[in-house]
């Protein structure tokens, strides 16, 4: 035997020893708690109706999705609601019912003049071929209000998977969500997941993360992933340039971390703060403004396993994006698609978009 020859060996058999301590996704998930793999709705079914609405949140939970994903927010009167932008110019009527206070964010106002606004005819403008008269005048919604369509059939709960929203706006905001969880029933006085329940907590933040680990670790926590100012360091410093005539699309999928140590970096920080998984976003394939940074990456997930995290990458709605995310070895989806996602994982629901939303008076 060459020594070449048993050199060769050897590194053969150091490999293979190392793949097979790797942890699968799936078994990661099922050590987590966490479906594998995972329907995330996106803001609700939030392709098929207004994002953050009942509508949606209705629509994803009888579709089956396996969690309602949303951003929390707090407004003046300190009422935790579901919304994504920290304005509301541009899902809401507040640039009609409140001019003056048309740019100011969430926690200028009560909860009372929040649920003034129509936040759902601005979908119907946008979208007309998926328009629906009933959309008029959605509501912006609490989180207990969320809670009430989760709990609505105990037999069929979808989980909550909820993000701290710009959290450096709402002070103290991750021991607010902690009594209220308790309060409704969803942790237990010693804040474990309460039996029959799914819940996952996500946030871009890092001293947001420290803090939902510190009021609840033992829930499952995402640290969700971007390169630029405040989170992973960029290959370049670059900034978008409009005037170049590329799309915003385009110059997101150029972006790659500095080195595999600067994305490394981020997998210690989410695990060492108590993370199950990451969050990171797609580059797809159409493009698109929900098209950012290729963060799913083959070497990434096998790193994020090897760490023992799942991936749950955001925002993808195309079949041929699910394939791609897939095969690239993630655990789940954020998607606005819930229907469209459900198919793709042989999990199609009973009735179709159509049928639920005018069963339930859409």
């Amino acid at each position: 035997m060459s020594l070449r020859w048993l050199t060769t060996a050897l590194l053969m058999t150091a490999a293979a020893v190392a793949q097979a301590q790797v942890p699968t996704g799936e078994a990661l998930a099922r050590a987590a708690g966490i479906p594998w793999p995972a329907v995330i709705a996106h803001r609700g079914a939030s392709y098929d109706a207004p994002e953050s609405t009942r509508a949606s949140y209705l629509l994803a939970r009888e579709l089956g999705a396996d969690y309602l994903e949303m951003d929390l927010q707090r407004t003046r009167d300190g009422q935790l609601i579901a919304l994504h932008d920290t304005n509301l110019g541009r899902t809401t009527d507040i640039a009609t019912k409140f001019p003056e206070q048309k740019d100011q964010p969430v926690n200028q106002f009560t909860l009372a003049q929040l649920k003034t606004l129509d936040a759902g005819s601005w979908y119907n403008k946008a979208y007309p071929d998926r328009a629906r008269p009933a959309y008029a005048g959605l509501k912006i919604l609490t989180l207990d209000e969320i809670i009430d369509l989760a709990d609505q059939d105990p037999a069929r709960r979808p989980g909550l998977y909820i993000e701290t929203k710009a959290p450096l706006l709402f002070p103290g905001i991750e021991k607010e969500l902690t009594a209220k969880l308790i309060q409704r029933g969803w942790l237990t006085a010693a804040g474990e997941v309460a039996p029959g329940h799914r819940l996952v907590l996500q946030t871009f933040e890092k001293g947001s993360l420290t803090l939902l680990n510190q009021f609840m670790p033992k829930v499952p926590k995402v640290l969700l992933l971007w390169i630029g100012e405040g989170s992973i360091d960029p290959a370049s410093p670059a900034a978008y340039n409009p005037a170049s005539g590329e799309t915003k699309a385009a110059y997101y999928a150029r972006q790659q971390p500095r080195d595999h140590a600067a994305f490394e970096q981020w997998l210690d920080f989410a695990k060492a703060n108590g993370a199950v998984g990451t969050g990171p976003s797609a580059a797809l394939t159409q493009g698109g403004d929900q098209s950012y940074m290729d963060l799913v990456q083959p070497w990434m997930n096998q790193l994020t396993h090897a760490k023992g995290m799942l991936v749950h990458v955001y925002t993808v709605d195309d079949p041929v994006d699910y394939q791609k995310v897939m095969a690239a070895g993630v655990d789940g989806i954020f998607t606005n698609r819930s229907s469209e996602l459900l198919k793709f994982y042989h999990r199609p629901a009973s009735r179709s978009v159509p049928e639920i939303l005018q069963a339930n008076g859409y």
